[in-house]
């Protein structure tokens, strides 16, 4: 199982290059059943990435260009009346897929960004009363621009706890982009993926065994113990006002459990919680007025704080 995920981490480099970070907390996700909110300015391959990862994983994805115009029934679907038959049927809106591309998701309104918090949590969708199971795998994996605020709407912090990894993606390297290049000048069409070579390398009955291993990962009581302190140290920080939720220490634990096993332990370390708590929480705390005006950043206070909690031997 790890060397079916590994070979999808090796086919999603075939089209994407240098997000080798993105592309194993995509995976993290998938393992641990969770959503994921990509950041990462216009034209880092951010749509590019999930579309070759679900070409990879053999599942199904749709992609929804968030605007402000966008409605909740044309993201969860709606009644449509029949003239023959003179009934109201359901007529399925974009969700109902295994990876659900939310593009710009904090460019609409509350109200259609709120569409999404049931099919996130509860894996369906309600409308007229009548709930409706989502496929499995449900992933939803939203991207935001982290330099253009004007015209949009920031998703409130009930929304963004949702979220099990917040992934930043970087501009690249100077090798990285030579590459980047250099495989255009060579034909790579981004649109054409089969064309590029990237093929279904791992299919959804190995996404399911391997989420049954990771369950199996053992947690000591003192890992456990540290999670705790970790995320009790973020609402003890003087320069946040928000803290992480109880939700937030499951999200680390979970993300760690899976980052255990990709490194082929059947145990958590100390290591592994370090190793995710940034992406698992920067986006679980909101930061005083004051820090932000002298500069401090969520990074920067995670870092204190795993410096600040002991940690166990």
């Amino acid at each position: 199982m790890r060397e079916a995920l590994g070979a999808v981490r090796a086919e999603v480099g075939r089209a994407v290059v240098g997000q080798d970070a993105a592309v194993t907390g995509l995976v993290i996700a998938l393992l641990c059943r969770g959503h994921v909110l990509l950041e990462g300015v216009p034209g880092v391959a951010k749509t590019l990435l999930v579309r070759t990862l679900s070409t990879a994983l053999d599942l199904d994805t749709k992609r929804v260009q968030f605007t402000p115009d966008l409605m909740p029934g044309d993201v969860t679907g709606s009644l449509v009346y029949d003239a023959r038959t003179a009934e109201f049927s359901f007529r399925e809106g974009p969700v109902f897929t295994n990876l659900m591309l939310a593009d710009e998701i904090n460019r609409t309104p509350p109200k259609t960004q709120a569409s999404l918090l049931e099919a996130m949590e509860e894996r369906q969708v309600s409308v007229d009363g009548t709930p409706r199971p989502l496929p499995s795998p449900f992933v939803v994996i939203a991207t935001q621009n982290p330099v253009e605020y004007e015209g949009t709407y920031p998703l409130p912090e009930a929304q963004l706890d949702r979220f099990l990894l917040k992934l930043t993606l970087p501009l690249p390297e100077r090798h990285e982009e030579i590459e980047v290049l250099a495989r255009h000048a060579a034909g790579f069409d981004p649109r054409d993926l089969v064309k590029a070579g990237v093929r279904p390398v791992a299919g959804k009955d190995v996404l399911e065994r391997a989420r049954e291993e990771v369950a199996r990962v053992q947690v000591a009581p003192e890992v456990l113990g540290y999670v705790v302190d970790v995320v009790r140290g973020t609402r003890q920080s003087p320069s946040l006002s928000l803290g992480v939720s109880p939700r937030g220490a499951t999200a680390l634990l979970a993300t760690a459990r899976a980052w255990a096993w990709l490194q082929g332990r059947s145990y958590v370390t100390p290591d592994d919680v370090k190793a995710l708590a940034h992406p698992t929480l920067r986006h679980r705390v909101q930061l005083r007025a004051e820090a932000e005006l002298e500069g401090v950043t969520a990074e920067s206070v995670l870092d204190t704080v795993l410096a600040s909690v002991p940690v166990p031997r």
